[in-house]
């Protein structure tokens, strides 16, 4: 029996969000809908002109690990806080949602992340991160206990942004596959793929990573095709597993000549997307270690995400698991 679920591996972040309109991103040269990397200078810019804003931990697999816990998941994490007031935000919240984590702080700078993510009137967010203590993440912080405890272990491709992570990573993967686990990434975001394609391609077929999500346009930037089809056929060769999102027609979960299509959760209406993709891995990962047939942990994945696109913040307010016996999923 493992001891844990999921172990995600991610940047900590604390979000700092604010809604904005369509005219201030262009006048402050924000991508809409990427995450940009920033300096501390531009940081601090951009923390003066917004407007009144939430903090909330976030992080892109810490919201999947929140969300396994949600579900009833035995969930954990590893990622690098520093100690300050943030560090300490961060790590009550995590600890809060019945998550694992015990990554040691950083006793000297740089400060705990922060991202600064505008909401626009679509709900689409853009988010403008500094990484502060993420960047310090190494080999060092791998617990080798939970690593070899975990059905799975999740991270996300903004960890190959900090060049130590990557260590870390494969050190995980190591332990994980040598106890007989699956290791499984996501691909982030499309600018991501962008930098780290090769790399990521030989993640996959070297087979350091069994599970893969995706959206759309992070699957067609990894084969560099226009072609939805053409990226989906690609990807069935090169991992065991994969999961695609595709915003409002629902997502795609393939494995080998299996085909599940997923249908989209009929949402309300749409607040904020911050954290849609990370909580539908979370559904997702979930019902996959608990032996659920791929259709149900596709169906699980979309309830989480359209649950959390209805409020603002990317982590579960209401309790998911008791959601889903709702929906007739748990």
């Amino acid at each position: 029996m493992s001891k844990f679920d999921v172990l995600c591996i991610g940047n900590a972040i604390v979000d700092i969000i604010s809604h904005s309109d369509e005219a201030f991103l262009v006048e402050n040269g924000i991508i809409k809908g990427a995450m940009n990397l920033i300096d501390t200078e531009r940081a601090e810019l951009l923390y003066s002109r917004m407007g009144p804003a939430i903090e909330a931990s976030g992080g892109s697999a810490g919201n999947t690990a929140a969300g396994i816990a949600s579900l009833g998941g035995k969930a954990a994490f590893f990622g690098k806080v520093a100690l300050d007031q943030l560090g300490e935000i961060y790590t009550h919240d995590i600890r809060a949602q019945g998550v694992a984590f015990d990554t040691q702080p950083l006793a000297g700078p740089p400060p705990t992340a922060r991202s600064m993510i505008f909401v626009t009137p679509d709900g689409e967010r853009s988010m403008n991160t500094y990484l502060g203590a993420c960047v310090e993440l190494g080999p060092e912080d791998v617990e080798e206990d939970k690593a070899r405890a975990a059905q799975v272990t999740y991270f996300e491709g903004y960890l190959w942004d900090p060049p130590r992570a990557k260590d870390a990573i494969r050190l995980t993967a190591k332990y994980a596959h040598a106890a007989g686990r699956q290791v499984s990434m996501t691909l982030s975001d499309s600018f991501c793929v962008g930098r780290y394609r090769d790399e990521f391609l030989d993640l996959m077929r070297s087979g350091t990573v069994d599970i893969v999500f995706a959206n759309s346009h992070e699957i067609k930037s990894l084969y560099e095709t226009s072609s939805f089809e053409t990226a989906v056929d690609l990807i069935r060769k090169d991992c065991k597993l994969a999961a695609v999102t595709r915003s409002e027609k629902g997502s795609l979960i393939v494995r080998g000549d299996e085909t599940y299509e997923i249908a989209p959760k009929t949402v309300r209406q749409v607040v904020d997307t911050t954290g849609a993709g990370d909580l539908y891995a979370a559904g997702v990962l979930y019902g996959y270690t608990q032996g659920f047939d791929l259709k149900r942990c596709g169906d699980l994945g979309s309830l989480a995400a359209g649950l959390v696109i209805e409020q603002i913040g990317p982590r579960p307010r209401q309790s998911l698991k008791n959601e889903a016996i709702k929906a007739g999923l748990l």
